[in-house]
C-alpha cells in the first residue's frame, strides 16, 4: 500500500504498510472519516513524520490520542494549530519549560517549530473521532507506532526518548537503553500536574544538556 508520508518513513516503513492490518487500519479510518468529523485533517494524519525526517530525529515525544475538539489536533502530540487556545497538558508543558528554562510563556501553541528541529511529536494513536476521546484506539494504530518506536531505537543513534505518564512510560520496553536516553516523568495533564508528578522534572534543560554533550545541536524550546 502506497502511504502518502516522507520519504524518508516510507522506504523505513514499508512492510507495515504492506500487513493486513494496515490495511484493515485504513479502511476503518476511511470510513470514519466519510461517516464522522475526526481530527485531525486528514492530510495531517502522518504530519509528525512529514516535519521530522528519519535522519534528523533527535528527540521523540510519545502522546496518546489527538486532540478531539475543533480546529485543535494538526498530527502533532501536544500541539494545536496556530491560534486555538492551549489545552490543559500544554499549559502546563509550557509552563515547565518557562521555570526549567526562563523562557517566556509562548503566544503560539503549535508545536511545528519544535519538529522542525528534530523532535518527533508521536502519538500512539494518529486519529480520533470528534469529541470521542479514544474513539481510533485499538484499531491498528498502536502497532504501527510501537513499529516506528522500534525502528527509531534499532537504526537511530544516541536519540532522546521524553516518556510523559504511565501509558508512554510503557513503551520503553520498545527501546533500546543502552544505545538511547529515556526521560520519564508524571504526564502533564492537571490530574497528575497537580499531584506533583510533573513540575520540576527539567526533562527541557536535561534534553538539551544530553545532546550538547553528543556534539547535537540543542533544541529551542
Amino acid at each position: 500500500m502506497k502511504v502518502e508520508i516522507h520519504n524518508s518513513w516510507q522506504q523505513r516503513l514499508v512492510e507495515e504498510f504492506n500487513k493486513p492490518y494496515f490495511d484493515s487500519l485504513t479502511t476503518f479510518v476511511k470510513q470514519e472519516y466519510k461517516s464522522f468529523n475526526c481530527y485531525p485533517p486528514g492530510k495531517e494524519i502522518f504530519a509528525a513524520f512529514d516535519r521530522c525526517a528519519f535522519e534528523n530525529v533527535k528527540v521523540v515525544i510519545i502522546g496518546q490520542d489527538p486532540y478531539h475538539g475543533p480546529k485543535q489536533a494538526n498530527g502533532l502530540c501536544f500541539s494545536v494549530t496556530d491560534g486555538v487556545s492551549h489545552p490543559p497538558s500544554l499549559i502546563n508543558i509550557f509552563k515547565e519549560i518557562e521555570t526549567d528554562l526562563g523562557k517566556p510563556y509562548p503566544k503560539s501553541g503549535n508545536l511545528e517549530r519544535w519538529a522542525d528541529q528534530g523532535v518527533l511529536l508521536l502519538n500512539a494513536t494518529l486519529t480520533v473521532r470528534a469529541q470521542t476521546a479514544g474513539s481510533h484506539q485499538k484499531k491498528g494504530w498502536e502497532v504501527f507506532t510501537d513499529a516506528v518506536i522500534r525502528k527509531l531505537s534499532e537504526e537511530g543513534e544516541g536519540l532522546i526518548f521524553l516518556l510523559w505518564g504511565g501509558y508512554a512510560k510503557k513503551k520503553s520496553s520498545l527501546i533500546d537503553a543502552t544505545k538511547h536516553a529515556i526521560l520519564q516523568t508524571g504526564h502533564p495533564s492537571p490530574l497528575s500536574a497537580n499531584r506533583g508528578y510533573w513540575f520540576g522534572n527539567k526533562h527541557f534543560s536535561k534534553t538539551n544538556e544530553i545532546l550538547s554533550k553528543s556534539g547535537k545541536s540543542i533544541i529551542n524550546w
